[in-house]
């Protein structure tokens, strides 16, 4: 038999496997005259159950539209996103409706999307409801069981998301992504709005919850030093183009474009990698 996952003739299937991704925006210029905006320009990569790819860039790049895109948010204009071996890209509503809980994704500021007069116990159980598969006790149960998983005392369960410090609050988006059990966790900037040392432990539970669950991550930051911490493979984005991807390692000792070097440049100095003279 083959491994779960794998093609056959043994090797990996990738889990999510995007190729010429094209995605338009229309737009006015200053005149009043409507233009075409390329947000993606025939982005191509994959990422392999378990693994974490990390797309980094600047404001503008393209990246959170990637993740609306990858998220069934947005239709691309061209292009294909095979997500467990089924072009979400080419099937009806209906369809996608049913594949989007396996996607699950994590904005910058959580709170914008909780509804502040709920308690961390309801915003945990919506998803579960709109399932329709468990009673009310199982899904208090699982939802206590979320709270533990992602470092949570089960006392915040009846506070709302406005009483709740910001670490607090991701960890809640967190949970509350697992609730459906996804295949696939998409972080859209998600640690970039918490203080440097809540961004640490969220990392390393991300970094746990992967193992346990064998979660695949694509990782949307501008941050490289975050990138360099959690993913496997990294992809730099420039104007809504992949610039270049590689290896973590490769990326960071042996950069090729200039703008990952220019990104390498604004690293800490403490924690970036010895370069080669000629590319810092």
């Amino acid at each position: 038999m083959k491994a779960e996952g794998a093609t056959t003739d043994g090797s990996l299937q990738p889990l999510l496997k995007v190729e010429s991704l094209v995605k338009l925006y229309v737009k006015r210029n200053l005149a009043g005259v409507r233009e075409e905006v390329r947000a993606l320009d025939g982005v191509s990569f994959a990422i392999d159950p378990g693994a974490t790819l990390a797309v980094v860039g600047e404001s503008g790049s393209g990246k959170s539209t990637l993740a609306s895109c990858v998220a069934c948010l947005e239709n691309p204009k061209s292009g294909s996103i095979c997500f467990d071996g089924r072009n979400i890209v080419a099937i009806s509503e209906r369809h996608r409706r049913e594949v989007r809980p396996q996607i699950q994704l994590i904005f910058q500021d959580p709170a914008n999307s909780m509804n502040p007069r709920w308690s961390a116990l309801e915003i945990l159980i919506e998803p579960l409801v709109l399932q329709r598969k468990m009673n009310r006790e199982e899904m208090k149960r699982r939802a206590y069981r979320l709270l533990d998983r992602v470092g949570l005392p089960s006392e915040i369960a009846n506070r709302p998301p406005t009483e709740l410090s910001g670490g607090q609050r991701q960890r809640l988006a967190i949970a509350r992504a697992l609730a459906l059990e996804p295949k696939l966790l998409i972080l859209d900037e998600a640690l970039s709005a918490i203080d440097c040392s809540i961004q640490a432990q969220v990392a390393n539970l991300l970094m746990d919850l992967q193992t346990s669950l064998k979660m695949t991550y694509l990782f949307i930051t501008h941050d490289l030093s975050m990138a360099a911490h959690l993913a496997d493979e990294i992809a730099v984005m420039s104007h809504g183009r992949i610039v270049e991807h590689a290896p973590t390692e490769k990326v960071l000792r042996q950069p090729e474009s200039e703008t990952t070097r220019q990104l390498l440049k604004a690293m800490p100095k403490m924690i970036r990698p010895a370069l080669p003279e000629m590319q810092q």
